[in-house]
């Protein structure tokens, strides 16, 4: 599969109102560290993060019900998923 990562992170931003993300080397790199972050719960203090599989599925929910065109959820959900994959290994 092809990622247009500048279109994703332009839509990924879509999901999320208030928060910011500067590219930091590329959009590639930055989309992958805010879904990471995201799986991760970084942005919630510690004593109210939720575990990882949780938000995976708030994550593909929030995806899933969004007005983007089935091609970039899928994209999207794609991402999500490797990146979950590799959380889940270390």
């Amino acid at each position: 599969m092809v990622f247009n990562y500048d279109e994703l992170l332009k839509q990924y931003r879509s999901l999320w109102n208030n928060r910011v993300l500067q590219v930091e080397k590329d959009s590639e790199n930055t989309l992958l560290e805010a879904i990471r972050r995201e799986l991760n719960d970084e942005n919630s203090h510690p004593r109210i993060r939720k575990g990882l599989h949780e938000k995976f599925y708030f994550a593909i929910k929030r995806i899933n019900r969004s007005s983007l065109s089935e091609h970039l959820k899928t994209q999207l959900i794609a991402l999500h998923i490797k990146v979950m994959e590799e959380q889940e290994g270390k």
